[in-house]
């Protein structure tokens, strides 16, 4: 039986008792809306003066591409001015902040470090600091429950992909990610959160609501839970799958020798995941127009199965056994690789890297993480 899960959205009393009246501004995507598939930039016109709208990465309605520039614009559905915080600058302007009394989220997240939603919120936060604003999150659930994986972000490598130092799949829901760093941070936010109800940690097709892509390509729970490991490969010249059905679920090239590659890491019996060799052609982004040869992940249990671990061993092999494997250069001049930004360290990168030494310490680091997150967990 499907879980019952409420998400901030659908708690009206309680979105009424603080937003009754106020000026409000909306950050949000196509994944807000409620249990019965209405807006939550329709819901909020009810309780408030929804004042305007700011965009995220990937656009208001969803229609764009990673790393697109987002321009402002008005809304024609609304009318509303929409302001993009993924364009020029992801902060909120004083002059705009000053005529609104409250900025509402309402984003459902992926549990990802490197997932872009989590820093314009922190943007946000700070900006509504400043400017002695109150911000609310109407809270969503982590569709890839509560586990945790991966590295802890060196704050040497803070960017937009990872500002700071969580895992990076950080087992909380976006509004329990708000309250952690606003401590943590000490970005002093007048910070309300409307948590969801009824959830345990379960993955979210386990439980009874709609799932709506966050962005393009990130179409299934499974998806997701791959993207943990697989994002790894925006660093490196291998596809990951975009410009396919199956993003972040296909990994290759049209160099790999896939089948090899299949082979020897099942061979190593990897947890909850078997390897299949195959062929795709991507219609855009990396190696579009090209055949490929690649492997695509199989989830065979997900209670087992590791994303991050498995990425690091499939990277770590394929880089030690082709010499046309290369790490992309910097996104801009003078900062560090990209994969570095992802990963949060400049660790994988290294001639003498062991994935076994690599992941006992990522270990560690997470269990530490796991204490310092445990207060801020509902569930």
């Amino acid at each position: 039986m499907k879980q019952t899960v409420l998400c901030g959205i659908d708690r009206p009393d309680r979105i009424a008792a603080v937003l009754s009246g106020a000026r409000v501004g909306l950050i949000t995507n196509p994944t807000g809306i409620d249990r019965r598939f209405r807006a939550t930039i329709d819901r909020l016109t009810t309780v408030c003066t929804l004042c305007c709208l700011f965009s995220p990465e990937h656009g208001v309605r969803g229609e764009k591409q990673a790393g697109d520039h987002v321009e402002c614009y008005t809304d024609d559905s609304t009318g509303l001015p929409v302001y993009s915080l993924y364009g020029d600058s992801p902060h909120i302007s004083e002059e705009i902040l000053s005529g609104l009394d409250v900025i509402v989220f309402d984003i459902q997240d992926v549990g990802a470090r490197f997932y872009t939603y989590l820093y314009t919120l922190s943007y946000a936060m700070a900006d509504c600091a400043a400017a002695n604003k109150r911000l609310v999150v109407l809270d969503r659930i982590n569709p890839i429950g509560r586990k945790i994986e991966g590295t802890v972000l060196d704050p040497a490598f803070r960017s937009f992909v990872g500002r700071f130092p969580i895992a990076t799949r950080y087992g909380l829901t976006i509004g329990e990610y708000a309250r952690y760093i606003n401590d943590t941070e000490h970005i002093g936010c007048d910070l309300t959160v409307i948590s969801a109800e009824g959830w345990n940690g379960c993955y979210y097709d386990e439980t009874d609501l709609a799932w709506v892509m966050p962005s393009p390509n990130l179409p299934t729970i499974d998806s997701c839970l791959c993207y943990i490991g697989t994002c790894l490969a925006e660093g490196t010249n291998l596809s990951e799958g975009r410009g396919t059905t199956k993003p972040f679920e296909l990994i290759g090239a049209p160099w790999l020798s896939a089948k090899r590659i299949a082979d020897e890491l099942n061979e190593r019996n990897l947890p909850g995941v078997r390897l299949r060799s195959c062929y795709f052609t991507p219609t855009f982004s990396k190696h579009a127009g090209e055949l490929c040869r690649g492997v695509a992940l199989h989830i065979t249990d997900r209670d087992t199965f590791r994303p991050f671990e498995t990425a690091i061993r499939l990277f770590d092999l394929i880089r030690k056994t082709h010499p046309d494997f290369s790490f992309l250069p910097p996104v801009k001049a003078h900062n560090p690789p990209f994969i570095d930004l992802l990963l949060g360290t400049d660790a994988f990168r290294s001639e003498s890297f062991d994935a076994d030494r690599f992941l006992s310490e990522c270990a560690r680091a997470c269990g530490d993480y796991a204490e310092k997150i445990r207060p801020y967990q509902n569930t």
